[in-house]
């Protein structure tokens, strides 16, 4: 019977999320991954080389998934509302709360100066969803007014930052916001969407 390298490739992205997500780069253990995965742990080295690779991996493929669930642009090229887009963020980083924690490893185990696994590809992505915020401010659905005084770079980064960073810092978010809004995540939304609303106007 033929080895299913893409099954095995899957089950130890799958496992290895959970173990980096609490433990990050440093203290996951190959081993614990191997046995969540059900498979040999070495098979890790021939698939990604290594643990530190196998982070990348995991946090690449955390992230795609992310852009494929929550993109910036409808099929027809449109430039989704800005706001709606930050309250689908918030949904997504609601459901996932995993992808944080392994982006705060990411920036924790690493060298601010120097790339992370990935750094080319990702940034690309960036550039190109900075592109339809700069399409979104020349008018048509789901437009940024010319107005606007962000460039659209920074207001990406903005909306990103409203959408994510609560759930990065909760602590913050309930000492600063407080009350209702503080703990229920559909009062949280609510308050992301507006405050991009604002910044958008």
């Amino acid at each position: 019977m033929a080895w299913d390298t893409e099954r095995t490739r899957r089950l130890l992205l799958d496992a290895a999320v959970d173990e980096f997500a609490a433990h990050g780069p440093e203290g996951a253990r190959i081993d614990r991954i191997a046995a969540a995965a059900g498979v040999n742990k070495e098979r890790i080295y021939p698939y990604f080389g290594g643990k530190r690779p196998l982070f990348g991996a995991v946090v690449q493929r955390e992230l795609e998934q992310l852009a494929a669930a929550v993109p910036l642009e409808e099929p027809d090229g449109r430039t989704v509302d800005l706001p709606e887009y930050a309250g689908r963020v918030f949904d997504y980083h609601l459901a996932h709360p995993h992808l944080l924690r392994l982006l705060q490893w990411e920036a924790l185990c690493g060298d601010a100066s120097a790339p992370v696994a990935g750094e080319e590809r990702r940034a690309a992505h960036y550039a190109e969803k900075v592109a339809a915020v700069s399409r979104a401010r020349r008018g048509g659905a789901g437009s940024v007014p010319a107005e606007v005084p962000l460039p659209p770079a920074d207001l990406l980064y903005a909306v990103v930052a409203l959408a994510g960073w609560q759930f990065a810092a909760p602590q913050l978010a309930r000492m600063i916001i407080g009350g209702a809004a503080g703990a229920d995540p559909a009062a949280r939304r609510a308050a992301v969407v507006d405050m991009v609303r604002r910044l958008t106007r």
